[in-house]
């Protein structure tokens, strides 16, 4: 047998550090047992995915020196490898579970659901799916069927007892049949949820082994009666711990930067970078901190990642990553990477518009640009809130943050579109608004056009200094869910 393992990311966002994780432990299992390793794009959530957060994908994962042999970029005869192109066979699939019923079709509206699960917390019940759907009479069915009604498919799921089954990292793992719901396999609008849509995947791929997040334990039993009600033999099922921020949290991006991109930004060498995510959990037999991917793949065994959730700390990542930059790369190499990073003739080329128009000699261009090359800026945080008081200051940073967070593109018009409209909101003139953002930004009161600076930065690091201007202002738990409740009716007021 050929091992075959699998990452499955969802091109809705940033390429995250976790998929990175999961999709090197996935690669180097593979590879340590002379095995394959595919990529396939789960863009089932037609109104969040994007081909620019697809391309983010395969761009952060070749950074890092995890290349797929199978994939949508690549080809392979297991394809087509994005799921919106396989949605016939999630379809064909589901009316056999219907057939032989272990699946059937819902036709609740979002309101009556709505009204059901408000029921449920009224009388202190679990929210879950109560099972209506199985009420109907085949000819209440049809009825619906001929007036062209919408509904979903969901799977029967026992009502009593446990499911067991052994985790290839936890060994046995038991959970109550009543923890588990009646899970929608097919949507209204025919594209499958995760559980059908990768069942089918895996078993045509032939994925031998899947190692995910630990936040999919508990649908573990759906997954795998999924299989068993196709007929089909599930693969080696195991759970990865997940990342966690220092205060052993799980890692987010409200405590610590998440993307792929924004490491790759702030200069961290990829081999770097990969070498920490292999310590997430695992550990080299000899115990040294720093080695590359071969030697993981050399050493490896899936068998000795401990279950602890391991620590995503950000300082332990910087000393790793100048250790490689003075233990790995001559001066030669080190020069040859900085150019490679941003000392470029592409990136000057975007800067120079910038600067063109206030320089006086060449000496000018770090002072005044410098910012466009550094991580992120240190300045006097009382410079955020001289000109405007702070409670203002904070709603438009974190307006601003949730804003850009959603932003599936990332533009000239999308980012004055933000601002003009926080600025708005908070009753201040776009000048007077973009004060202390231009604090948080460049780390000065005033620089080349901040809009410009966000823009050319990029998402990755614009939101990550208005974070750190957002921490310096400070946010309290109760002014956290003030402003939630404001943003929910953002931009009206």
């Amino acid at each position: 047998m050929t091992v075959r393992t699998r990452v499955a990311p969802s091109p809705t966002g940033d390429p995250h550090v976790g998929t990175a994780y999961i999709a090197l432990f996935n690669y180097v299992f593979a590879k340590q047992q002379g095995g394959e390793f595919i990529l396939r794009i789960e863009d089932t959530d037609q109104a969040r995915s994007s081909k620019a957060s697809e391309q983010a994908i395969y761009d952060s994962l070749h950074w890092l020196g995890l290349d797929w042999d199978e994939g949508p970029d690549v080809g392979g005869d297991k394809g087509p490898y994005r799921q919106s192109e396989r949605t016939e066979l999630y379809r064909k699939y589901a009316d056999q579970l219907i057939a032989q019923g272990k699946a059937f079709r819902c036709f609740a509206t979002s309101e009556e659901l709505d009204a059901m699960r408000k029921a449920q917390a009224e009388a202190g019940e679990p929210q879950k799916y109560d099972g209506r759907g199985l009420k109907l009479t085949e000819d209440e069915i049809q009825a619906y069927l001929d007036e062209g009604r919408p509904y979903v498919v969901r799977m029967m799921i026992p009502e009593e007892g446990s499911f067991v089954f052994e985790d290839y990292l936890r060994g046995d793992v038991e959970i109550p049949w009543a923890q588990v719901d009646m899970q929608v396999l097919l949507k209204a609008d025919g594209f499958p949820t995760y559980f059908l849509a990768n069942v089918v995947d895996d078993h045509l791929m032939g994925i031998t082994h899947v190692f995910r997040g630990e936040e999919w334990l508990n649908s573990a039993p759906k997954l795998l009666k999924l299989y068993d009600d196709l007929g089909w033999t599930a693969p080696v099922l195991g759970h990865m711990p997940l990342l966690r921020n220092t205060d052993k949290s799980k890692l987010s991006k409200r405590k610590n930067p998440t993307s792929v991109n924004y490491y790759k930004r702030m200069g961290f060498l990829p081999e770097a970078l990969l070498n920490y995510l292999g310590r997430m959990g695992w550990s080299m037999p000899d115990e040294r901190e720093k080695f590359n991917l071969t030697d993981m793949i050399e050493n490896f065994d899936m068998k000795r990642v401990s279950l602890g959730g391991p620590v995503f700390d950000v300082d332990k990542l910087k000393w790793l990553n100048g250790l490689w930059m003075r233990e790995e790369l001559t001066d030669e190499e080190l020069a040859q990477r900085m150019v490679d990073w941003a000392l470029n003739r592409d990136t000057l080329l975007s800067l120079i518009p910038e600067a063109k128009g206030r320089l006086e000699t060449f000496s000018d261009f770090t002072p005044l640009m410098g910012h466009f090359v550094s991580g992120l800026p240190e300045y006097d945080p009382a410079l955020l809130t001289s000109k405007i008081e702070a409670d203002k200051v904070r709603i438009a940073l974190q307006f601003m943050l949730w804003q850009f967070d959603a932003a599936r593109e990332w533009d000239k018009d999308v980012v004055f579109g933000i601002v003009k409209e926080t600025s708005s909101y908070v009753d201040l003139k776009i000048r007077d608004f973009l004060q202390p953002i231009f604090v948080a930004i460049t780390g000065k009161e005033s620089s080349t056009s901040v809009i410009d600076a966000m823009v050319i930065l990029g998402s990755d690091m614009t939101r990550a200094r208005l974070r750190v201007a957002l921490t310096h202002i400070g946010v309290s738990k109760k002014q956290a869910k003030s402003l939630e409740r404001a943003f929910r009716t953002f931009p009206e007021k």
